[in-house]
Formats: C-alpha cells, sequence, structure tokens
C-alpha cells in the first residue's frame, strides 16, 4: 500500500505528483483543488478519459474526507481533516487518501468495499445502476453510490483501517486508474 512517506520515492523515481492537499476538507476547498488538479492534468496532456476518471475520484475521495472526518457519536466531533494526493508513477496514475474515521463509520464503509473488491467490472456497473435506480444510498452518506463511482473509474483499489485507540481508526485508500 503506497504511503504517504513514499511521496519522496515517488519523486526520485521519475514519479508526479500533480496534488498534494492535507488539511481541513470544505466543498470551496475541493472546488479550488479541482481547479489545481484541472491546471495540472492538461499540462500533461492526458486522454479526456483519464483525466475524467483521475476527477471524478479525486472529488469522491475529497467528499468522503469531508463526510466522514466528522461525526464520532455523541455529540464528538472530528474535524474534517485528512490528505489527500494525486499523481503518476510508471505509467499508472493514482488518487490516493488518509483520514480519521470513527467505528461505526468504518462498519458502513468496510463490507461495501469487501464487496466491491470481488466484483468484475461488469458487475460493478451492473450495481452502480441498480442502487441509482433504487435511490437508497443516492444521497446518504453510507459509502456505497461513492465507492462505486469510484470502482467503475479505476483498476485496483486497496484499503486499510489502522486502529488509533477507541472508536477511531486511521483509514487509508489507495486507487490505480
Amino acid at each position: 500500500m503506497l504511503q504517504a512517506t513514499k511521496l519522496e520515492e515517488i519523486l526520485e523515481d521519475d514519479g508526479i505528483i500533480f496534488l498534494t492537499y492535507g488539511g481541513f476538507f470544505t466543498q470551496s476547498i475541493i472546488a479550488g483543488m479541482t481547479e489545481v488538479l484541472e491546471k495540472e492534468v492538461s499540462e500533461t496532456n492526458l486522454s479526456m478519459k483519464i483525466s475524467h476518471n483521475i476527477y471524478i475520484v479525486f472529488i469522491e475521495l475529497a467528499q468522503n474526507i469531508m463526510n466522514y472526518s466528522k461525526k464520532l457519536k455523541d455529540g464528538e466531533y472530528f474535524d474534517p481533516k485528512g490528505l489527500i494526493y494525486v499523481g503518476k508513477q510508471d505509467n499508472d496514475y493514482f488518487v490516493t487518501s488518509q483520514n480519521i474515521i470513527s467505528q461505526r463509520d468504518k462498519e458502513k464503509v468496510e463490507p461495501i468495499l469487501q464487496h466491491i473488491q470481488t466484483l468484475s467490472q461488469d458487475e460493478i456497473r451492473q450495481l452502480y445502476r441498480k442502487v441509482r435506480r433504487e435511490g437508497k444510498q443516492a444521497h446518504s452518506k453510507g459509502g456505497g453510490l461513492g465507492f462505486l463511482e469510484i470502482a467503475k473509474k479505476v483498476s485496483s483499489i486497496e484499503y486499510e483501517f489502522i486502529p488509533l485507540g477507541k472508536d477511531k481508526f486511521y483509514f487509508k485508500f489507495y486507487t490505480i486508474i
């Protein structure tokens, strides 16, 4: 699993980091980062399909950081903080995110990600259409539709949950586009 401590290795191996951001996430910050990402990606002359996929994955992961880093329980809140970076190493483009989530959110997200990893791209598209038609998770913060959207756009998903104490986990998410 690629970790933030390996950014230097990527750069030393002639990798490219298009965007790195760590800190507080809001919709306006995500919009600003998307503009920066668009500029960086346009300068590399990527195909429309790859650049579109990078944008979609970036936006979904940034919104996940903003949504899942907030609530704990009983009125306690995390700040919506995290780390996200977009880059290229060898011939692969990637988007990676890291943030702290609650036990409750881990219990929602983990089974969805486990299930997605068992599906083919065709099955992911079918499940995505089914979930959209049913509308159950279209506007919820349950991780279903957003992770399916990501899975449609990438060739690989890896994730891990590292315990940080009572009811908190460090959630690392890595995609290859």
